[in-house]
């Protein structure tokens, strides 16, 4: 049985630990502590690459399309138009999200918004 959720520290210390006692092949430690073979070597190339080998969350999941460059675009489009809608500025900047990402850079970066179009669409 292959665990699917994040393995403890503990779990972590005693993968690397018999691999470097080098009491079995990485196969025989992941069968003995109910791992995948790939998180072994996971651990392994994460602890010569890094240094250690605690859980890295902070770079999982999907990476935010809003850049840098583009969070100063969009300051710059608000000062210079501040009518503008979400999607006026999603389509000013050029980037492919929903005008809820925008919305949400703006608010980090505490600026201000139009919400609606004052004049109705043609």
């Amino acid at each position: 049985m292959v665990m699917s959720t994040t393995l403890s520290q503990d779990l972590r210390e005693r993968i690397v630990n018999a691999y470097d006692r080098g009491e079995n092949t990485r196969q025989e430690i992941a069968d003995r502590y109910n791992v995948s073979l790939g998180m072994v070597k996971k651990l392994l190339q994460q602890r010569r690459r890094t240094g250690d080998i605690a859980a890295r969350h902070c770079y999982s999941g999907a990476k935010p399309k809003l850049t840098l460059a583009h969070q100063a675009r969009l300051k710059e489009l608000v000062r210079e138009h501040p009518d503008m809608t979400l999607e006026e500025l999603r389509d000013a900047v050029g980037v492919s999200c929903t005008p809820q990402a925008i919305y949400y850079v703006l608010l980090r970066m505490g600026l201000p918004l139009k919400k609606r179009r004052c004049t109705p669409l043609r």
